[in-house]
């Protein structure tokens, strides 16, 4: 699953990517973590704009106490169970995430580091994603997971839907069946750049609901 994932550009040059004519100013920082505010692109009214939003969907589950606050669920599996496939038939909750890097802890428990993939031919791409508001935390996004291919299997099964830039569209606005295709394709391992670092994967401890990494 993908925990860990920046945005190393500025939201104008965000903006200027996705065509995003008005951007507007967000609290997104550059590294971005479950619970904690990203960068969304979603159409409205016709208009590609970008927006900031919490990063997972929040969730309560059977074992938690009835007090106790919801986790960010902030990938998802499979867009044809649960919360998710009422979403994804729906093109207007669907969204553009934009990564310029995602990482996977590799090594030892304990002291694993960070590894980082980006895309080989552009320096921003895009996350498919779906949104909607929530009661708790206003609007939130969550990623849609996929298996990993070649170049991300020695380090994790499992990796973000990527979409190449003429594909923004048909995640946007095609059919439910449209959608499914992209979590179920390969995405070419060939764009794939991997860049494993001595970075701790939990190299500082998290404050407020933001997880620590481990």
């Amino acid at each position: 699953m993908c925990n860990l994932y920046t945005v190393r550009k500025s939201a104008a040059e965000v903006a200027a990517h996705f065509g995003v004519a008005n951007p507007l100013q967000t609290n997104a920082p550059e590294e971005v973590y479950p619970g904690t505010p990203g960068m969304v692109v979603i159409e409205a009214d016709g208009a590609r704009e970008l927006r900031s939003m919490t990063w997972g969907f929040p969730m309560r589950f059977a074992t938690m106490k009835p007090d106790a606050k919801p986790k960010p669920v902030n990938n998802i599996t499979d867009l044809t169970k649960g919360t998710w496939i009422g979403l994804a038939r729906k093109p207007q909750w669907r969204c553009l995430i934009p990564v310029s890097h995602f990482a996977e802890a590799e090594g030892e428990k304990g002291r694993m580091t960070r590894t980082w993939f980006s895309h080989r031919d552009d320096p921003i791409f895009a996350w498919a994603g779906l949104w909607r508001v929530s009661d708790e935390w206003g609007p939130v996004y969550s990623g849609v997971m996929t298996d990993a291919n070649a170049a991300i299997q020695p380090v994790h099964n499992r990796m973000p839907v990527l979409l190449q830039r003429d594909e923004y569209e048909r995640w946007l606005h095609g059919s439910f069946d449209e959608a499914l295709a992209f979590q179920k394709r390969t995405f070419p391992p060939e764009l794939i750049v991997t860049d494993r670092t001595d970075e701790l994967w939990a190299k500082k401890k998290a404050s407020g609901d933001m997880p620590t990494l481990l």
